[in-house]
């Protein structure tokens, strides 16, 4: 997977980048952009400064970033860091620095939307004889069953995804753990946010999610380079391993998780343009393991360290202001030209938190607490 999609000629070093193939919401509506200007503002004003970072996880060509550039408030100075192994695009934003780590030390909102489901991981089965053995897979997608799970490894199984019967699957999100928390780690202060179409513990799906996407539509996941291999995310597993031993405060969809302010983020992708969530239908389970849309998430452990919280995409935009409701109808008449652009917003609103697609993805949010950061 690590090469099919980083190594030469892997799928994200193409030159036609991912939005050759599906696209994400950055690239279906501006208001996404506004949004993240909106929370990295709040963000700003918690932290006490006019003078503050964003770090996108996975830049791509850099899309979002010249998006919140655009619209960020006057009078806020913004430093801003797109992390990305692909070469920076023609044409890039000179206020963007395009770097390969996230910078360490910052103050801000470190942003990572749809990163951690193409983070690489491993992939378990559950054999006959009731042992857990990685799945091993040629070039050309043949799979076969290899040694047996052990380690570290059936460690993250048996806390995060414990497999019961023969032929079920789960991906080991460990690498995705460790990454987070490393992403994490970085800021000095301010808010970590991560967006992904995502599952939680209680309702994993039994087979997994692994999945590829080319040019529109779902493939096969054969890691030859030529399409996107992509999986869901345990977020909940991700939330506490950048929690460490605090982990133990809110459970998941527990109100407010300690008072945070700003929820937002961009969302998440929507393959070919169809508004269709890249991966949501895989393994017959939505984003958040087919729970009610605005349902408290399942799984309520008590693992997830507090000041975190894991929403919908459609909960986290509506408290950003974007939402899909019509313009008032005598608009028409007053403002023609203005009840139009308005309505479509709304269109634009509606398809970014619809339920069944775009605003069933998942929002983690994790306070970062520093010296001199005080929440509203």
């Amino acid at each position: 997977m690590e090469t099919a999609l980083y190594g030469p000629g892997g799928f994200f070093l193409r030159p036609e980048g991912p939005a050759g193939h599906f696209r994400t919401s950055v690239h279906a509506s501006p208001l996404f952009a506004g949004a993240v200007a909106r929370m990295l503002a709040e963000v700003a004003a918690e932290l006490g400064t006019d003078d503050v970072a964003v770090v996108d996880m996975g830049a791509g060509r850099g899309e979002l970033l010249s998006g919140v550039l655009s619209a960020v408030p006057a009078g806020l100075r913004v430093r801003a860091y797109a992390v990305e192994r692909a070469a920076p695009p023609e044409g890039l934003d000179p206020r963007v620095a395009w770097v390969a780590e996230p910078p360490a030390g910052v103050r801000g909102l470190l942003f990572a939307n749809e990163w951690l489901d193409n983070v690489p991981v491993d992939v378990a089965e559950r054999d006959g004889s009731g042992t857990d053995r990685y799945v091993e897979v040629a070039p050309d997608g043949t799979e076969r069953l290899g040694a047996p799970v052990a380690g570290a490894d059936a460690a993250w199984l048996a806390r995060w995804w414990p497999l019961r019967e023969p032929g079920e699957r789960a991906e080991i999100g460990r690498s995705r753990d460790e990454a987070w928390a490393r992403a994490a780690g970085t800021l000095a202060a301010g808010l970590a946010v991560a967006v992904d179409y995502a599952h939680t513990a209680g309702a994993r799906p039994p087979f997994g999610t692994l999945t590829g996407f080319r040019a529109g539509r779902e493939v096969p996941p054969v890691p030859d380079g030529t399409c996107d291999i992509t999986a869901h995310v345990a977020l909940d597993a991700c939330a506490a391993a950048s929690g460490g031993a605090e982990a133990g405060g809110t459970g998941p969809g527990d109100a407010e998780a300690g008072g945070m302010g700003p929820v937002g983020g961009m969302g998440a992708g929507a393959v070919g343009g169809t508004g269709v969530p890249r991966g949501a239908a895989v393994g017959g389970t939505g984003p958040v393991g087919g729970t009610s849309a605005d349902a408290p998430f399942p799984g309520r452990s008590g693992l997830l360290p507090y000041g975190t919280r894991l929403v919908t995409q459609r909960e986290a935009l509506r408290r950003l202001g974007v939402s899909g409701g019509r313009p008032p109808i005598e608009t028409a008449r007053t403002d023609p030209a203005g009840y139009v652009r308005a309505l479509a917003r709304a269109g634009q609103a509606a398809e970014l938190t619809a339920r069944g697609g775009l605003g069933d993805f998942t929002w983690l949010l994790q306070r970062v607490p520093g010296e001199g950061y005080c929440p509203a």
